[in-house]
Order: structure tokens, then C-alpha cells, then sequence
């Protein structure tokens, strides 16, 4: 049988970033093993609608860590906004501003560093969450720079024939070197950080030019 679709409408939506926020809290808090009774009553909804809108914990644990990935490309004054690429008038200096701006944002990402620790702290414990990670996919775990590349593709500024194979490629040139190094307790210098964003925006594009 087919999983019953998620509420929609604004109602619907405000609920369900209610209960991301409280999950996030407490997963944070607690680890993986909270209760869904406890994310339930933090956000101040049931338990019901917490199925509802996403089926399992597994898949409400990868939703909050998703999230996490995506929070420093929402576009606020100081993180990248990469849903304007495809209107950049040039696209490499857009992209290596973004990409500047991106490594930073990850760099200062407390929250978000924590989540990431997590994932792999509990995946031993928890053997489905790592299915439910896996099934995600890239696209589903990166959505904001997904929508970037996609519309760069459907405008023909890029030729993209793999989605998730880009995906992945621009966050292994940009941002996991970041995230790398500060798991092993250091972190990039400046410098070192710049040349890896200008020429990671440079392979990417010569890969990709159409």
C-alpha cells in the first residue's frame, strides 16, 4: 500500500517546522533514541500528526539533519542564496561568492556540526536510519543547491546529465573540506579555503559548461 501523502496548506506546514525544531532540540539533547511522545510534546502537536507528516523517526531524523545541510543556503545577509544563480549575469563570479559565503556559514555552523557527529555516532546503534538516509538520496538531502542546479540546467547555463552525481561534486569541492577538517578537531586556514573555493568553482563549471 502506498504511504498516505503528508499535510499540505499553511496550517500544515507550520506544524511540521514545529516539529522539526523540537525534534532538532532533542535529538541534539538526547540522541536518537528520544521518544516520539517527547518530539510530539515539545512541539506541542500529537503524535498522529507527527506520523503524519513523516512517517517514521527515521525519516523525521533525516529531515532535521537535511534541513541542517541546506540552513547556511537560505539566503539571509550573510549565507549565499543560490536560487539567484540562474539569473546571475556571471555565473562564475556568482558562484565563487556563493561558494565563499557557504564555506564560512559551514565553518561557523555549531548546531549543524553537531547533527553531523550525530548521524555518525548513531548509526551503529540504529541500523534503519541508515537505510533511510541512504534512500533519501542526494538531491533529497541537499534540495536548495539541487533547485539551483536545476534551474541552471533547465535555463541551459549548465548541461547536467546526473542531478545527484552534481549535487554531490559541488558539495565535495566547496563544503566538505570544511566539514572534514573541523571533524578531525582543526580547521582550513583562509587562504587555503579561498583557492579551494575559486578553483572548485572553476572545475565544476568547465565540467558542466554546455
Amino acid at each position: 500500500m502506498d504511504p498516505k501523502p503528508a499535510p499540505t496548506g499553511p496550517r500544515a506546514a507550520r506544524k511540521r517546522q514545529a516539529v522539526i525544531r523540537a525534534a532538532r532540540e532533542l535529538f541534539l539533547r538526547e540522541g536518537f533514541g528520544v521518544g516520539m511522545d517527547a518530539i510530539a510534546a515539545e512541539a506541542g502537536v500529537s503524535k498522529v500528526t507527527v506520523y503524519n507528516h513523516f512517517g517514521s523517526k527515521e525519516a523525521l531524523f533525516t529531515a532535521v539533519v537535511a534541513g541542517a545541510l541546506d540552513e547556511p543556503l537560505q539566503g539571509d545577509a550573510d549565507g549565499p542564496d543560490l536560487s539567484r544563480l540562474a539569473d546571475a549575469e556571471d555565473l562564475r563570479a556568482a558562484l565563487t561568492e556563493a561558494g565563499r559565503a557557504w564555506a564560512r556559514a559551514v565553518r561557523a555552523d555549531e548546531e549543524g556540526r553537531a547533527l553531523r557527529t550525530l548521524v555518525t555516532t548513531e548509526l551503529h546503534r540504529f541500523p534503519d536510519l541508515g537505510r533511510a538516509w541512504r534512500a533519501h538520496g542526494p538531491a533529497g538531502h541537499h534540495p536548495a543547491v539541487a533547485d539551483a542546479l536545476r534551474a541552471l540546467a533547465d535555463r541551459g547555463r549548465l548541461a547536467i546529465p546526473d542531478l545527484e552525481v552534481a549535487v554531490l561534486q559541488l558539495y565535495s569541492l566547496l563544503v566538505f573540506p570544511q566539514m572534514v577538517f573541523e571533524q578531525y578537531g582543526t580547521e582550513l586556514t583562509e587562504e587555503l579555503s579561498e583557492r579551494l573555493v575559486v578553483d572548485g568553482v572553476e572545475m565544476f563549471l568547465r565540467r558542466y559548461a554546455p
